[in-house]
């Protein structure tokens, strides 16, 4: 295969590509990495340069990158079978992967929507929410609440139930309403699952659903909140007839030391999303559902869910999606996550005792921490402390995008325990070389 040159490569991009998530005048001053290749845990740019990938490409590679058998299985599927619609047909990639989710998923979630990513899942989540009160005859129920900070995509009904602002506000006009309860804080948890119970007492004839990231809001920071607000607000979302959609996008497949985040609240949503881990190599999303909210959908063509995408359920997905199961299970997955996170956590304990550190949390297999430099004021999103950061991290060898002021690791779940502990010296020491 011909490789281009770097030059050639930068050039190429910075008149053609329009890269997501990144400003344009800075994307002209800047000097990329340009990866070639990637395995396990590292990326290696086309001058040979390698870098940990600290974020695990977006949360999408919590296997690694290249895993033998996904390649494998790639390979094998794209011979025999590589796309064919799912609308009225079936194949044994789909059906196969569907009842292995419900194997592996909370108990009573049964039935399984594909789509092709995160956003879209989160998509087909509204829809179905909304459309079901319409077949059981109580339309006014299409109002959706979420929490603020929440970040659910970027579709307009996904924006709709987004919390952070900046992402929000240049497309306010074309939204529809989302009521945004109190983020749990640790000094403020009782009083922001009240706000969120007694507006759901008042206004369960209007509302459809209660949309979460569970126990771990990812863009808005990593903000992380405990169990037993999700197990309570199970309870309140059933005691009032409002469906509790839970996007596992990001927390789903082990991130946070369990296969879903929803077990550490021992609940079943009755919508629960799933992305990024989900294929790791391909695009490929799902929405599982219970009998009662499948069953709505039941009794003629006009309650059927008109909705779909071209790649739902796509085979080379669909099969690769079941070998990540079928590796979260041979290598004991989830386990090794567990037994890692602890070095993540001696990390970011380390990280809250220097100057100019706010805040810092860890659960499973993510550490976080706010930087303020000793100055008073919180940037957010738009502070440009992470990306100082960044920049030191990118000089020792490691790919660490920050979100904003703060900055995360969220690597592989089978990164070596030497190159994690690599992983997190550069994260000391980058730090240390910004705020000292």
């Amino acid at each position: 295969m011909s490789r281009l040159a770097r030059d050639a490569i930068v050039a190429l991009d910075r008149k053609h590509v329009w890269h997501p998530y990144t400003s344009l005048d800075t994307w002209e001053r800047t000097d990329p990495i340009v990866v070639a290749r990637a395995e396990g845990a590292w990326l290696e740019d086309v001058d040979g340069r390698r870098y940990l990938d600290a974020n695990s490409s977006w949360w999408v590679a919590s296997l690694g990158h290249g895993h033998p058998r996904l390649v494998k299985v790639l390979a094998e599927q794209a011979k025999e079978l590589a796309h064919v619609a799912l609308a009225g047909i079936t194949h044994e990639p789909a059906a196969a992967l569907a009842k292995d989710l419900v194997d592996v998923a909370p108990d009573g979630l049964e039935h399984v929507f594909f789509t092709d990513n995160g956003s879209t899942a989160i998509e087909v989540a509204i829809k179905i929410a909304v459309q079901l009160w319409h077949n059981e005859g109580r339309p006014a129920k299409k109002r959706f609440v979420a929490l603020d900070g929440a970040f659910h995509g970027e579709t307009i009904g996904a924006t709709s139930l987004g919390g952070v602002e900046v992402f929000r506000k240049p497309f306010a006009g074309v939204l529809f309403d989302c009521f945004y309860a109190p983020f749990p804080e640790d000094d403020a948890y009782e009083r922001a699952f009240e706000a969120m119970a007694d507006f759901l007492r008042r206004e369960k004839d209007t509302v459809a659903a209660v949309v979460v990231e569970p126990l771990v809001q990812g863009a808005a920071g990593m903000r992380m909140y405990p169990p037993e607000y999700l197990k309570r607000l199970r309870e309140v979302t059933a005691a009032n007839d409002v469906l509790l959609i839970v996007d596992e996008v990001f927390t789903g497949y082990g991130r946070t030391g369990a296969m879903w985040a929803c077990e550490h609240a021992g609940i079943t949503p009755d919508v629960m999303c799933l992305g990024k881990a989900f294929a790791s190599i391909l695009p490929m999303a799902a929405a599982m559902v219970t009998d009662r909210v499948h069953d709505a959908f039941r009794g003629g063509k006009d309650k059927t869910l008109w909705y779909g995408h071209t790649f739902c359920g796509h085979p080379l997905g669909a099969a690769v999606a079941r070998e990540v199961l079928a590796i979260y299970r041979d290598e004991d997955v989830v386990g090794q996550a567990r037994r890692k996170a602890p070095r993540i956590a001696a990390s970011f304990d380390r990280l809250a005792k220097k100057k100019g550190v706010a805040r810092v949390r860890t659960l499973g297999m993510i550490g976080a921490a706010d930087l303020t430099g000793g100055v008073q004021g919180d940037q957010g999103y738009l502070g440009d402390l992470g990306w100082r950061v960044y920049d030191e991290a990118r000089k020792r060898g490691a790919y660490l995008r920050p979100l904003g002021d703060t900055i995360y690791v969220c690597p592989p779940l089978t990164i070596p325990d030497a190159d994690l502990d690599a992983l997190l010296r550069i994260v000391e020491e980058s730090v240390d070389a910004v705020i000292s």
